[in-house]
This record gives C-alpha cells, structure tokens and sequence, in this order.
C-alpha cells in the first residue's frame, strides 16, 4: 500500500523587516555598502522601503544580530567585516521567554568577566561615553526606544573595553538579543509600571558604571552579576505566573 503523500508545509511569509533585512544584506553583499561605512538614516531607509521607522529598527536590530552592522550611539549604523559565525545560534529563534532566560545565564558567564575587565583596561573617553548611554536611558519613559538602543550599545561599549576582541565578537554576534526589552514587554511581565521598572535599571546600570570608574573589578563584576540575576529572576517569576494561568485555562 503506497504511503499517503504528506502536503508540503506552507512557507511563512515574510514580514516587512525581513524583507528589509533581505535588501540591506543584498545591498552589502553587492558592494554598495563596504565594511566601515555608514548605512543611510532611518528616515532615508524608511522612504526607500515604504515602510515605518519601527520597521527599520527591527531590520537593524537583525542585522546586528547577524553581524552584518553595528551601531554607533549618536553617530549612525555602520558595515563590519563578515566573519564565520562561532555559536550555533540563530538570533531570530530567540522569541520566547524561556529562550530569554536562557540566552541570560550565558550572559551571566560572559559579561560579570567582561565588566570586571573594562574596569581594568577602559579608556577615559569609553568611561565617558558610558555616562552619556546612561543619560540617555533615564529619558527612558519619554523615548522608551532611545533607551532600549542605549541599553544594547552599553552592554556592547563594556565588552569592547575590556581591549579583548573576542568578548566584544561575541556580544556583537548575539546583538539585540542581548536585550530583553527588544523582544519582550518585560515591565509588563515584572508586574510593573514602566516608569518604576526603568529607574531600577538605571540604578543597576549606574552601579556598574560607578565600579568601572573606580577601576574595582570585583566590585564591577558583582554589579553586573546583580544586574543580570535580578533581569532573570524578574524574567522567571513572569515565566512561572504565565505557565500558571496557561494550566488554568
């Protein structure tokens, strides 16, 4: 008896920044942009693809997590030179808070080492531009995506401070997943109001800051650890309670 033949699986289409990411990538892999130049601005990108400033974001976001770019606060989104790509994985399937949580234990390992390095090796102007990010992040409630992309770009500035490129691949390879805020309502999910949840991340971020100022290594990498464990537990807490109603239902 001949098997039944099964229907094959209808692909997903793809979404508006998908299809973004798809022209950036062409257009880089065409040489029109080379490594070290800068993209053209959101609006300019916006205008070329029809499509919304949201969008674009979400498309640079992508393309940082592939490694295709990076951003520069303040100054714009710049080509990098392509590499092979050392962890096997894939940014886009990080969706859910379960993968958050654990893409934040591995944070944990990588930047607490990370943090107590910068405050080591960092440069006056890298210690600089860390308080700039952190000015930026407290106009958080008023530019919530101002805040989310100064929060990436610290993250990414402490790892290049340490002076060792690998930490700073790494980082830039796993890009916008770094963030949970990129992907998920977490103040939502911490049972909290954005404004309460946003001033306690500055105050963990400024700790941090504060540490690698004062040069303290130990003290830099128990603030990042504090930082990061309290992002998870937070994180944690909201995962139990959603599969407690999901049991309800």
């Amino acid at each position: 008896m001949t098997a039944p033949t099964l229907p094959r699986p209808r692909k997903r289409p793809r979404s508006l920044a998908e299809e973004v990411v798809a022209v950036l990538i062409q257009q880089i892999g065409d040489g029109q942009f080379q490594p070290g130049d800068k993209l053209p601005t959101e609006s300019a990108i916006m205008q070329a693809q029809g499509v919304s400033r949201t969008v674009v974001r979400e498309a640079i976001s992508r393309l940082q997590a592939g490694g295709y770019v990076e951003t520069r606060h303040g100054i714009g989104t710049f080509v990098l030179e392509r590499v092979a790509a050392v962890l096997p994985i894939d940014p886009a399937t990080i969706t859910t808070l379960k993968d958050v949580l654990a893409v934040l234990e591995l944070r944990i390992s990588l930047e607490v080492e990370a943090a107590g390095l910068a405050a080591q090796r960092r440069s006056a102007e890298q210690l600089q531009q860390m308080w700039d990010l952190l000015e930026t992040m407290r106009a958080g409630v008023e530019q919530p995506d101002s805040a989310v992309s100064a929060d990436l770009e610290l993250h990414l500035l402490i790892a290049r401070s340490t002076g060792n490129r690998y930490f700073s691949d790494i980082m830039g390879y796993l890009g916008a997943v770094l963030i949970p805020r990129t992907r998920l309502n977490s103040a939502y999910l911490a049972h909290d109001d954005q404004q309460r949840y946003q001033q306690r991340l500055d105050a963990e971020h400024e700790a941090i800051v504060q540490a690698i100022e004062a040069g303290d290594a130990e003290a830099a990498g128990s603030a990042m650890r504090l930082h990061l464990s309290n992002s998870r537990e937070r994180l944690r807490r909201a995962h139990a309670e959603m599969e407690r109603q999901a049991e309800q239902v």
